[in-house]
């Protein structure tokens, strides 16, 4: 692996978003080289802090969260604090909250009030709505976006009810978009002089991480629940081993043709319901009984290794232990181990030249670097 290069160092963050969203915005941006201070309130701090699993050295999911940043206590309710925060964040390039809309504005930590100290300001806000419109002040969590973009009608098998997808995606999504648009708006202003606010409302996020849906819908047609097959595509599915489930993912003509081969069956090709890409989808059950036909006799490992032989995509379905810690991801550096807390956790996902960004500071203490917004003084000039 070539040496470790971080495209943020340099990079000053006043980071006041809590949990998830924000959090996980700003440790993409800190395993980039970023400096982020973590702004908490007294005592308390960030509410992941309390938030299980938890091992005798903390929260594991704070850690994920958090690791490779710095900690400041601050009331920001209060009058000094908050002078202090503003001289603060004069010394900084990026501001990122996840605030209800409103209540940065009420905490004299809006765009226009960091913008009068820090003109160049690339400024985040990241909420369920946005910062304008009727819904703008409604609360969101990440299940009360899935369930309102449409995600979850079209998740889950059609003889089931909706279901939530198996992470917080509508938050891990909205802080991919917040990092992308902080990084894209440094660019700007490195270029401009000026920066920007960044407004990521979560819903538009899952609209957006939608294009087959949008797709079906432009068509005229209502994305609905199809199980684990692909919506517009077949054999794109789980389909019975054995001894369990492999999946079987083919989305072209001369793939779905090394497949009948595989399966024995060449004279699939030119039957009239499989023909084409279309056909194999409004026939996916005739194309199941087909494909299961031999799956069903045959182990997943078995069929496995027949598939692969023969070049044709497929898979077992993995829990996230063996996904982590298995044979598939081995030699990939995925995980660090936090120097404080001892917790492992999953490191940047984008390798820079070929090496994996990642900060190495460990996870911080609530108000650890209080002594940094205590010296802190408005600087006139960035390094960066």
């Amino acid at each position: 692996m070539d040496a470790m290069k971080q495209l943020l160092h340099g990079v000053r963050v006043a980071d006041f978003s809590r949990v998830l969203a924000g959090p996980y915005a700003t440790s993409m941006l800190a395993d980039q080289g970023a400096e982020v201070f973590k702004i908490e309130m007294p005592e308390h701090g960030d509410d992941s802090r309390h938030l299980g699993p938890f091992t005798d050295t903390g929260s594991t999911y704070f850690t994920s969260l958090n690791r490779g940043k710095r900690s400041i206590e601050a009331d920001l309710k209060d009058p000094a604090a908050h002078a202090q925060l503003l001289d603060f964040i004069a010394t900084c390039d990026v501001v990122v909250e996840n605030f209800r809309p409103g209540v940065a504005a009420k905490l004299g930590l809006s765009f226009e009030d960091i913008r009068a100290v820090k003109p160049d300001i690339v400024y985040a806000s990241i909420s369920g709505f946005g910062q304008s419109g009727a819904q703008a002040k409604r609360p969101a969590y990440d299940t009360v976006i899935q369930a309102l973009s449409g995600l979850m009608s079209s998740t889950g098998f059609a003889e089931g009810s909706p279901t939530r997808v198996g992470e917080s995606i509508a938050d891990v999504s909205a802080g991919v978009f917040a990092a992308f648009g902080v990084s894209t708006a440094l660019f700007h202003r490195q270029i401009t002089g000026e920066g920007a606010h960044i407004d990521v409302p979560m819903l538009d996020v899952m609209l957006a991480m939608q294009p087959t849906n949008a797709a079906i819908h432009a068509a005229g047609s209502t994305p609905a629940r199809v199980g684990n097959r692909h919506p517009i595509s077949a054999p794109f599915d789980t389909y019975a081993g054995s001894d369990g489930l492999v999946v079987i993912a083919v989305a072209n003509d001369k793939l779905f043709g090394v497949l009948a081969a595989t399966l024995g069956k060449p004279g699939l090709v030119n039957d009239p319901r499989f023909a084409t890409d279309s056909d194999r989808s409004d026939n996916d059950e005739d194309l199941r009984t087909e494909i299961e036909e031999f799956t069903s006799s045959h182990t997943v490992e078995q069929l496995c290794a027949i598939f692969d032989a023969a070049g044709a995509p497929n898979s077992p379905v993995l829990d996230f232990a063996e996904a982590v810690d298995g044979p598939i991801t081995a030699g990939r550096e995925l995980t660090a181990t936090d120097a404080r807390t001892g917790h492992t956790h999953l490191r940047h996902p984008i390798l820079v030249d070929g090496a994996r960004p990642t900060s190495t500071l460990p996870v911080p203490h609530l108000g650890e670097h209080n002594e940094d917004l205590r010296a802190a003084r408005p600087q006139t000039t960035t390094d960066w």
